[in-house]
């Protein structure tokens, strides 16, 4: 891939980015200077953080308006990088429509608005992928191997270093500031709905179920005892997934493979894997940014996703409550907020017992108001609050049906 970018020195990857701050800011520094790419333009809501991003490329654009320069300057790649839904929904689908591959660092969009995206990229032959170093994006280029391999996929897992589900952005704002985060932003990583929306896509890509609702994330010290933490053989044929608590190395994340093949398993003794049939397989890092270009050059290049919902809506990420909740409370937030985890769960059954998936409480219209008390933990239900007219519900809603 390395060589094919080099290449391109004379006809670069045009690369259009909204979103600017923390993750974006490093998006937009790789990728000028990635050989074969050009950052053509930045845009965030904030113009100050649009400005100082755009003064990493030369002759690169800023803006506020991003509707604007999608329209106006085409880009090969799209790069979806903000904290919004409905917003990220609504520029994807302008730079489908302008014939313009799609990357989503953006994973509440992905799961929320993901296949609907699939469908138009479709209609103008085009890519939407999620990002290649989000945990997410690394399991599936690690399942792609192993599967190539021939081995078939027991879990794939994330390895989450602290978890905190009744975590609120105030308790964590000194944390936030230390990794230049946003409180809410913050607040999601520790209170794990961000784990549990990218473990979802991972479900939707490949199949793979929820051990449980939320998963059972046993907390152990070293990855190397992931095996024995889990109950392999009663896991379902299709596979499933799962996290590790405060293992080592924190930031990583690893697949059980099972290979029954008695010709390869002396092979895989030798190669110091174990015995088998399962065997165990880890990477130790993930590096967000700086694989987003692995991510823009596979679609601009081979018109190829490192990830996408092929196996449809297997799960979903729903509310449950942090704490007691009365009637008519108003929910300003929904991930990252003070008033809801997220836990991953089947959609299915979910959707039949009309619970409410978390991003749906992020609307940029109208915020939800809750009805009736809910209790601690509860899931909470559609029947909890009273109707919104959001458009952002409207659409998958539309979609469901």
């Amino acid at each position: 891939m390395f060589r094919q970018l080099q290449q391109r020195s004379d006809n670069p990857i045009k690369v259009g980015l909204v979103g600017a701050g923390c993750m974006g800011l490093g998006i937009a520094h790789q990728v000028a200077n990635t050989p074969g790419m050009e950052l053509t333009w930045v845009t965030d809501t904030q113009i100050g953080n649009a400005a100082k991003a755009a003064t990493l490329a030369d002759d690169c654009l800023h803006s506020d308006d991003t509707l604007k320069l999608i329209a106006e300057h085409p880009v090969d790649v799209f790069v979806e990088s903000t904290n919004s839904i409905w917003s990220a929904f609504l520029y994807c689908q302008e730079a489908i429509k302008n014939k313009a591959h799609v990357v989503l660092m953006n994973a509440e969009v992905d799961l929320v608005f993901g296949p609907q995206l699939q469908a138009l990229a479709k209609e103008n032959n085009v890519v939407v992928t999620s990002d290649a170093g989000d945990q997410h994006g690394v399991l599936a280029t690690m399942i792609d191997e192993i599967q190539l391999w021939g081995f078939d996929i027991v879990q794939a897992g994330n390895i989450k270093g602290f978890l905190n589900r009744y975590a609120t952005a105030e308790d964590l704002i000194e944390e936030a500031v230390k990794r230049n985060l946003n409180p809410i932003q913050c607040c999601a990583y520790t209170d794990g709905t961000k784990l549990n929306i990218e473990m979802a896509l991972l479900a939707n890509a490949y199949g793979l179920t929820p051990t449980q609702i939320g998963m059972t994330g046993p907390q152990i010290s070293d990855v190397k005892d992931a095996m024995d933490s889990f109950d392999l053989h009663s896991i379902p044929k299709n596979g499933s997934i799962d996290y590790l608590l405060g293992a080592e190395p924190g930031g990583g994340v690893y697949v059980i493979g099972r290979s029954e093949d008695n010709f390869q398993q002396p092979y895989l003794n030798y190669y110091k894997i174990g015995e088998g049939p399962y065997y165990l397989f880890s990477r130790p890092y993930h590096l967000c940014h700086l694989e987003t270009t692995t991510a823009i050059a596979k679609a601009a290049i081979q018109n190829e996703a490192i990830l996408q919902p092929w196996q449809g809506r297997i799960a979903d990420v729903y509310a449950f409550a942090k704490s007691d909740i009365v009637a008519e409370t108003p929910i300003p937030h929904g991930i990252g907020g003070d008033h809801f985890y997220g836990l991953v769960a089947s959609a299915e059954e979910a959707d039949t017992k009309g619970w409410i998936p978390i991003a749906l409480l992020d609307g940029e219209m109208e915020s939800a108001l809750t009805r009736s008390n809910i209790s601690k933990d509860q899931p909470l239900t559609w029947d909890h609050i009273h109707p919104i007219s959001d458009p952002m519900i409207r659409q998958f809603h539309t979609i469901q049906k």
